[in-house]
């Protein structure tokens, strides 16, 4: 393993679709919520990552008007996440020789299959977003 930090990519669509918290009454807001709740992962990694981590949300539709904050880096697809998604971890793949991880956060099968084609890692969405019944309050 190398200093390089891993990357890591949510598919934010899925990862707030996971949960069932009206999420749907405010797409942008849910998404400003998920990317918040990001932050520490990039210094600590999110579980089974080392950190520090390369923290990359990519957003779609009516979230796409939110923007980066310090330690995640926002992306808007222009059409479908699952492309845009595919298109990061293809350019990781290109330029990795080796040198760091790259984890996609998902729970869509079909996304998988394609990323891990390039040799990516998955995980699913509680691997940065506990269920709600597991928070402490």
């Amino acid at each position: 393993m190398t200093n390089e930090r891993a990357l890591v990519i949510i598919d934010a669509a899925n990862v707030v679709g996971s949960v069932p918290d009206r999420w749907w009454r405010d797409r942008r807001g849910a998404a400003e919520r998920l990317r918040d709740s990001l932050v520490p992962y990039a210094v600590d990694g999110p579980p089974g990552v080392p950190g520090p981590a390369e923290l990359v949300l990519v957003v779609e539709g009516a979230a796409r008007a939110v923007v980066s904050v310090p330690g995640v880096r926002v992306e808007a697809a222009p059409g479908s996440g699952d492309d845009l998604v595919v298109a990061l971890v293809a350019a990781w793949a290109d330029d990795r020789a080796g040198r760091r991880d790259c984890v996609v956060v998902t729970a869509d099968r079909g996304l998988r299959q394609r990323v891990e084609a390039f040799g990516a890692r998955c995980a699913g969405p509680r691997a940065v977003r506990p269920p709600p019944w597991s928070r402490r309050n």
